[in-house]
């Protein structure tokens, strides 16, 4: 579908009043926005929540607008940020200088060169949490699958990117606090404009929650502060890197960079595989292909780095599971000068909000958007969609520091627990999204896991 973006020709939003969206958003604000995004066909919406109303930005043009072409005009600024800044701070997700000295310090730690002089210890590190499984499968005991990537990942991601400067336990409060803080603060997120001096739900668990973050955080950095050739790490980095006047950069600055970093490898990358089991199950021919190719690849294992390339039909999936169910779903941006977004008059001060959920399910540029359908992206397929009208891990000079270590990490953990273990969801659904920090479904997934090891038929 072609948008008319206005040629000088000022148009009006799309706009939903108030009766049609405050009962959409209060029962499914996830969806409720890509069923908005859908209905007007990718035409800017102007959505009326009472004393607040944002524009919903998602054609793919207009999105390359606010992400890239436009960028330095959309800044992640306003009362949408308000609650993540609580807990990320002035930090690499963040707006001036302080991004661009953090991007400056930690992208080469992010490279796909970097990252692959590091994939056999998170190979490593992976199959040794993974093992750990064995004890679930033997009792007979399901697992909670959430709980469980959240554990595997966030043992890699401290091993690996934090060279064991936080120790498992401390590793351990971390995980279950950045998760409590993710997701308490749902209502201020989706009701931005209610002030702080008034307490909502959610705020007490929110504010202990940083507080465990910050207790676990700045007695390392204190500590990696007194060493510093601690090493090639994220910490390290950090700590020995210096400000514009040449004095070191404030622990404070620090922690706001170290859980920035944490959120971005370790939990937006457990929610996304946790959605992995409901939609394998739900699919058992997908499922089926995807056990043969691990078989055929990796075998009883372990997975190692080696094997990745190899790993195509994996990558389809994986591809696929971040069009559905992408860890951040929404993006928040505010206009800093009125301009035009597909031809619609955008005030200075108004709220934008991109959202690759809902960009990732407009029928104009997927077939069937709502099936999971790894096919899409075989090496073969049509790869002539638009640049943005797939994009899990964000654009422009924002996008996500960890794509290359997604692309590592998640392979590697599922080939480790496919190559183990046979994984059934614990009941039928359905699995909604919650509109925490990153999208998690609000149900629990439960798996119970049944171990290959002397499974007639198998080479185990």
């Amino acid at each position: 579908m072609s948008i008319d973006r206005g040629a000088g020709t000022v148009r009006r939003a799309v706009s939903v009043p108030a009766r049609r969206v405050l009962p959409r958003f209060a029962k499914d604000p996830v969806n409720a926005l890509a069923e908005l995004g859908r209905e007007a066909g990718g035409e800017v919406v102007r959505l009326n929540l009472g004393p607040f109303r944002p524009y919903l930005v998602t054609h793919p043009e207009h999105v390359q607008q606010v992400l890239r072409a436009d960028w330095t005009n959309y800044r992640r600024e306003g009362m949408f940020w308000r609650p993540l800044q609580r807990i990320l701070g002035a930090s690499i997700l963040g707006e001036g200088r302080p991004w661009e000295s953090s991007r400056e310090i930690l992208q080469p730690l992010f490279t796909a060169r970097y990252v692959a002089s590091i994939a056999e210890k998170m190979a490593e590190t992976i199959a040794a949490r993974v093992e750990e499984l064995d004890d679930y499968a033997r009792a007979g005991r399901p697992i909670d699958a959430a709980e469980e990537m959240a554990g595997i990942v966030n043992h890699a991601v401290i091993s690996v990117l934090f060279g064991d400067k936080i120790t498992r336990a401390d590793g351990e409060r971390l995980a279950p606090a950045y998760d409590t803080a993710a997701t308490s603060i749902n209502f201020r997120l989706l009701m931005p404009f209610v002030p702080y001096s008034i307490r909502v739900p959610g705020d007490r668990a929110f504010m202990r929650a940083v507080k465990t973050v910050d207790d676990v955080v700045f007695p390392v950095i204190r500590r990696a502060r007194a060493n510093p050739d601690g090493g090639l790490d994220v910490i390290s980095a950090l700590c020995r890197a210096h400000g514009e006047d040449g004095g070191e950069i404030a622990d404070r600055q620090i922690r706001d960079d170290l859980v920035s970093v944490y959120g971005a490898a370790s939990e937006s990358t457990a929610m996304t595989l946790t959605w992995l089991w409901p939609l394998l199950d739900a699919h058992p021919e997908v499922a089926a292909r995807l056990y043969d190719e691990i078989d055929h690849v990796v075998g009883a294992g372990p997975a190692v780095p080696a094997h990745i390339p190899e790993l195509r039909y994996t990558r389809m999936v994986l591809d696929e599971l971040l069009r559905l169910y992408p860890a951040g779903w929404i993006f928040p941006r505010m206009a800093m000068e009125t301009g035009e977004i597909g031809g619609v008059r955008i005030k200075a001060g108004s709220q934008v909000l991109i959202s690759p959920y809902a960009t990732h399910r407009l029928e104009e540029f997927w077939d069937r958007p709502l099936e999971f359908d790894p096919e899409r992206f075989a090496p073969e397929g049509d790869q002539r969609r638009h640049r943005y009208s797939y994009f899990p891990f964000g654009g422009g000079p924002h996008q996500c520091l960890g794509r290359h270590l997604f692309y590592v990490e998640a392979p590697l953990l599922v080939a480790a627990i496919l190559s183990r273990f046979r994984p059934t969801v614990v009941g039928s659904g359905p699995f909604t999204p919650s509109p925490a920090a990153s999208l998690r479904p609000r149900q629990k997934v439960e798996l119970n896991i049944l171990s290959l090891q002397g499974v007639p038929g198998t080479a185990r």
